[in-house]
């Protein structure tokens, strides 16, 4: 078999789990923000390029659609793209664990200013806004914590894919 033909096939079956996972994971049962999304939207634009963002961003918004629309959709996948666009840096392990951390604070900024922004529980200062990100600080707990467990699971797939390629292909 063509190298190159089995490295696309490859690639494309990686992406397509990749994307068919962010639609499926959001419907189990999870603890709050719990989620691969955030590095699976990191790696993916990793290893495919910023022209995968389209198609993680539908995934999420298919999940939406499913599960409902809301109010906080621009703020969610506004954060998305830019998760995408900050994933060019990722060159090394410590560039992707520094993404990994950064992903994590953009969505948490992007998505409670969105709920802040439309939220009747909060007034609308600086006060509010304050209250409204200490409020969320449980939830960046688990962003935090799951973004990095799936971003190493990741890099566990990323050097086991490396190590057998070099193997293979000396």
């Amino acid at each position: 078999m063509n190298y190159k033909y089995n490295n696309l096939a490859t690639n494309f079956l990686l992406f397509l789990s990749m994307v068919v996972f962010i639609f499926v994971f959001r419907y189990f049962p999870h603890p709050p923000n719990f989620t691969p999304v955030l590095a699976l939207t990191l790696y993916t634009s990793i290893y495919f390029g910023l022209r995968s963002s389209p198609f993680v961003i539908l995934a999420f918004a298919l999940s939406d659609f499913f599960i409902g629309f809301h109010h906080l959709l621009i703020f969610t996948w506004g954060s998305l793209a830019l998760i995408s666009i900050i994933a060019m840096f990722g060159k090394s392990f410590l560039s992707r664990l520094s993404l990994l951390f950064l992903s994590s604070i953009i969505f948490f900024l992007c998505s409670n200013f969105g709920v802040w922004l439309f939220a009747e529980f909060y007034t609308k200062d600086f006060d509010g806004l304050l209250q409204c990100y200490v409020l969320a600080i449980p939830f960046f707990t688990n962003t935090l914590i799951s973004t990095f467990i799936f971003g190493m699971l990741f890099e566990i797939s990323i050097m086991s894919k490396n190590k057998i390629m070099t193997l293979l292909y000396k």
